[in-house]
């Protein structure tokens, strides 16, 4: 069974912005500033408690910032930044990154939200129930923005819904996953593939399960999010530190 040590964790963090950029133009997602530091760091912070020591940075637009801004280390951690030249989406930018990994599990994030969750319990539950890859979810008040995720008693996923068909709370995907190193190989190499739309509903009934906590989540996706973001980590000591 793998620690956080061990695992080697992959920042999915080549996403455009676009929506983001009548409020932030000269920088990725990613950098956004948040209480004066890159949205970014909280994500490495999460790494960095839960005892992890090497993070790969799949970076895309304006990656050449990331690297600038974080080089090479972080919190006793090794970066290892990859630049794709042109977008892969979620699922194309993870099989890139395989070849860097050095792990049998790894944890994977998203790079534009964040979902208070131990990662050390996440990786617990994904090897306790043998699966193939564990998704963290969290509930929320209104699911209409995000999708759902439906999953048993088992937690085992059965169905994802897409955003907008689903109206009142409910558990979503959290952007936060553990997986078998192995399993991302199914993904084609060099083709756009999203995880969410497309490879996640493919791994239903494949060993595939959820990890449900009370943890709060937010994405930074619009301007609105983005602006709770300061009150959001105001109130995480440990992120902020």
């Amino acid at each position: 069974m793998d620690s956080m040590e061990k695992t080697t964790a992959i920042i999915l963090a080549g996403g455009l912005g676009t929506r983001l950029r009548a409020v932030i133009s000269d920088r990725p997602k990613v950098l956004a500033p948040v209480l004066g530091r890159p949205f970014l760091s909280y994500l490495l912070n999460q790494v960095a408690v839960a005892g992890g020591r090497r993070v790969i940075l799949c970076n895309g637009y304006m990656g050449d910032k990331v690297r600038d801004t974080l080089g090479d280390a972080y919190r006793g951690m090794s970066l290892v930044h990859l630049r794709e030249s042109s977008p892969l989406g979620t699922g194309g930018a993870l099989r890139t990154a395989l070849p860097y990994v050095t792990s049998e599990n790894i944890v994977v994030m998203n790079g534009d939200s964040y979902f208070d969750v131990d990662l050390r319990q996440l990786m617990a539950a994904h090897t306790t129930t043998n699966a193939q890859a564990t998704l963290s979810v969290a509930q929320v008040p209104d699911t209409q923005r995000f999708g759902r995720v439906a999953f048993d008693d088992a937690q085992r996923v059965l169905a994802f819904e897409e955003k907008g068909s689903a109206v009142g709370p409910g558990w979503i995907n959290a952007g936060i996953y553990a997986m078998r190193r192995n399993l991302p190989t199914t993904i084609p190499a060099n083709e756009v593939v999203s995880l969410e739309r497309q490879v996640f509903p493919s791994w239903i009934g494949k060993g595939l399960f959820a990890f449900a906590s009370s943890g709060r989540f937010l994405d930074i996706g619009t301007p609105e999010s983005y602006e709770a973001a300061t009150e959001f980590f105001a109130s995480f000591q440990e992120a902020v530190s």
